[in-house]
């Protein structure tokens, strides 16, 4: 019984596998047709093409039709490079650059160059990128001047350093230059010396010492000319002692502008000598403005009388005194203490002390008039002599002041005069002129204004021959 069921298993699966097979088998029938269909389409279709295609070639109505195809494909083809980059890369842009500068390419140790300008104005045109990245370069414009003579020349200007991406425009695009030989001059070098406000006020520079004396200057003919001294300039910034320094010589023209010129040597060795020259002065009290009626200063007296100054030797030699001014407005009763600041003189750089401290006081003012005052001529150039119609010789001067300070001032202390300066011969009016007393306690004043004198056309040879009636003042 089991065996007959396992027998008819088997005759089941074998004819499962048949049905299989045989569906396998019609379907690649069916593939093999579908493909040979669709190959015999095809071959149809490209002999139908053929056809056409050789009726067309060898057709005399379409030939010119088909050369100017195939004309128009060949163009596209050879250009394709150049019409490639016009659809990739459309936006063009340009650029105006002004200021850039020009230089020149030239036999300089020979030859000085005049005429060309120093910058010049460009315009960049090209791709968008490669116009920025040109501006954005350190290009210049060039000259060349290789291998040219002396004389003048017309130079077309071109570019260096914006790449090859890019076009420039340069304006001016010609420049006329001229080319100089040069020539060598001896001269002398000078100096000035900066930074003097940086140094210690105390100290003074010296008269500097030169490695070289002279120096050559090398240009053409008409620059060195036109120079009218060269000059170094020395530093001497926080210097307190002598120093040595390497300064570097500069022509320059008689307005005081830089020639551009090659000197020779370029640098040179300078000593300085730095020294603290002084000097010590008296103070001189002088008083300005005018004090309540009926008062005068009675005396003034200061913390210091003196005062050290600093400066260079040659203005010290000139300054006797410093003077400290006193005004009016400061005193405000019998008895006042001012301090007052020392103004330096002109070339002074410092002094020991920088104010000092006055006590004023105050008296009722007295007046006296002194007779017998001389009167005395200045100025007297043309050495005429003169005479007063007169004779007179003197006049009288009221003395104001404290009486302690004027009880004792005789004529001989005062000293009026008139001035003879550019006067002409003949009878003339004088204003009469008195001298003040320095520290402003007593105050002078005339009686009369005028001097009547008649000056004559001859002229004294001897100070022993002095006129009657003019005293010499």
């Amino acid at each position: 019984m089991s065996e007959n069921r396992n027998q008819k298993r088997s005759n089941q699966s074998d004819n499962t596998k048949t049905e299989l097979a045989n569906r396998i088998a019609n379907q690649s029938r069916k593939v093999a047709s579908t493909y040979q269909h669709l190959e015999d389409s095809v071959l149809r279709t490209i002999r139908w093409f053929s056809t056409v295609l050789d009726r067309t070639l060898f057709n005399r109505r379409y030939t010119k039709i088909i050369s100017l195809v195939l004309a128009i494909m060949m163009y596209f083809i050879v250009n394709y490079d150049a019409n490639s980059g016009f659809y990739t890369s459309t936006l063009k842009t340009s650029k105006d650059k002004t200021g850039v500068s020009v230089t020149a390419k030239y036999n300089s140790d020979t030859f000085e160059i005049s005429g060309l300008p120093t910058t010049a104005n460009i315009t960049i045109s090209g791709d968008a990128t490669n116009v920025t990245a040109a501006a954005n370069s350190k290009g210049t414009v060039v000259a060349d001047l290789e291998g040219l003579t002396e004389g003048q020349h017309n130079i077309k200007l071109t570019t260096e350093g914006f790449g090859e991406n890019v076009d420039v425009k340069i304006d001016p695009s010609n420049v006329i230059v001229t080319l100089k030989k040069k020539t060598t001059r001896q001269f002398d070098i000078t100096y000035d010396f900066i930074n003097l406000d940086k140094m210690d006020p105390r100290f003074s520079p010296g008269t500097p010492t030169f490695e070289y004396e002279k120096v050559n200057v090398r240009g053409s003919k008409e620059t060195l000319d036109s120079i009218a001294f060269v000059k170094v300039l020395i530093d001497v910034k926080e210097q307190v002692a002598e120093f040595e320094q390497e300064a570097i010589p500069v022509a320059y023209n008689a307005s005081g502008q830089p020639v551009n010129v090659d000197i020779v040597p370029s640098t040179v060795k300078v000593k300085v000598p730095v020294t603290s020259p002084n000097k010590t002065v008296p103070i001189e009290v002088q008083v300005t403005g005018e004090l309540p009626e009926g008062k005068s200063i009675l005396s003034i007296q200061t913390d210091q009388q003196t005062v050290t100054i600093f400066g260079p030797e040659q203005t010290l030699g000139q300054i006797n005194k410093v003077v400290v001014t006193l005004s009016t407005s400061a005193i405000t009763k019998d008895e006042s203490t001012i301090l007052r600041p020392i103004t330096l003189p002109t070339g002074i750089n410092s002094s020991n002390i920088n104010q000092i401290t006055m006590n004023v006081k105050l008296a009722d003012e007295a007046t006296r008039v002194i007779d017998g005052v001389k009167i005395n001529y200045r100025n007297n150039n043309n050495n005429y002599k003169a005479s007063q119609p007169e004779n007179k010789t003197t006049t009288s001067v009221t003395v104001r002041g404290a009486e302690d300070n004027i009880k004792n001032i005789t004529a001989d202390m005062i000293n009026v005069y008139i001035n003879m300066q550019d006067v002409k011969p003949g009878l003339q009016n004088f204003q009469l002129e008195v001298e003040q007393p320095t520290g402003g306690l007593v105050k002078y004043e005339l009686t009369e204004s005028t001097y009547q004198l008649n000056v004559l056309g001859e002229s004294n040879q001897t100070q022993e021959n002095q006129q009657t009636g003019v005293n010499n003042g």
